[in-house]
């Protein structure tokens, strides 16, 4: 963050993890549930992710590539969270086995920061391989806490992977498809929060991890900072109309905010 950015706004990284399907026809989508008892979005079906630590820069200084030294922390930080919550190794040139990618996790839990894990296992990070698809910051000066989270796109192909909960800030992992998470939280058995309710919408209409790719690049990235506005009287929480999102927002009373 710079100096200018308000003390209340703290950086994150999120990242919508595709696999092929192994019924129907939609990939799937890794998600997790958190923990009751987490301030923001506790009991919530999100995407991993978490902030972006201090380490997660100093790496960042370490690296020459194509970005500036916040996006390359943040995608970092996605590859982190990543194997932290999940035990998923994403982002990465090298290819990882089960075995492999357990003992990286249990050298995270223990480090605390990614480069460690990197040397110790002789990997090399693709930052690539995350396709920027979005980015939202509520912007709220009166809440104690608002995170700016920038969100990716990665692919695993066959999904022939393990994934574990970290049992921790989240409660279970699962692979779903968009459709389905969308009809689970309509249905009163999954509950997202509004920013995680537009992306499932914009993701339901991909059929493939190279469709959300080509819709990504097609829509540059913009923060999103949702805002309320009146609809037929009625108040609601709405975002830009033509930021790539299928439906721009939703009555107030019925949207969950985190």
């Amino acid at each position: 963050m710079n100096d200018s950015t308000p003390s209340n706004i703290i950086p994150a990284a999120t990242v919508v993890v595709f696999r092929n399907p192994r019924r129907g026809t939609a990939p799937e989508l890794l998600m997790v549930t958190r923990a009751r008892q987490m301030s923001f979005a506790g009991g919530a079906a999100v995407f991993p992710g978490g902030r972006v630590d201090p380490a997660d820069f100093a790496l960042a200084d370490t690296l020459s590539c194509d970005h500036d030294r916040e996006e390359t922390a943040h995608r970092i930080a996605a590859v982190r969270e990543t194997l932290e919550e999940t035990g998923l190794a994403i982002g990465l040139r090298e290819a990882v086995d089960a075995d492999d990618a357990r003992r990286a996790r249990a050298l995270l839990l223990e480090q605390g920061e990614l480069a460690p894990v990197l040397t110790a296992m002789g990997w090399t990070l693709d930052l690539e391989a995350l396709v920027p698809f979005a980015r939202w910051n509520p912007k709220n000066e009166r809440l104690p806490r608002v995170f700016d989270t920038r969100f990716y796109l990665a692919d695993l192909g066959t999904g022939a992977v393990e994934v574990e909960i970290d049992a921790t800030e989240n409660t279970h992992l699962f692979w779903t498809s968009a459709a389905d998470a969308l009809a689970a939280a309509e249905a009163g058995d999954l509950s997202v929060i509004f920013p995680t309710r537009r992306n499932l919408e914009r993701l339901a209409q991909y059929s493939s991890f190279a469709d959300g790719r080509a819709d990504a690049l097609a829509h540059p990235v913009r923060t999103i900072t949702p805002w309320m506005e009146q609809r037929d009287g009625r108040p609601w929480l709405a975002i830009p109309a033509d930021a790539g999102y299928p439906i721009d927002g939703e009555p107030l009373d019925h949207a969950s905010r985190g």
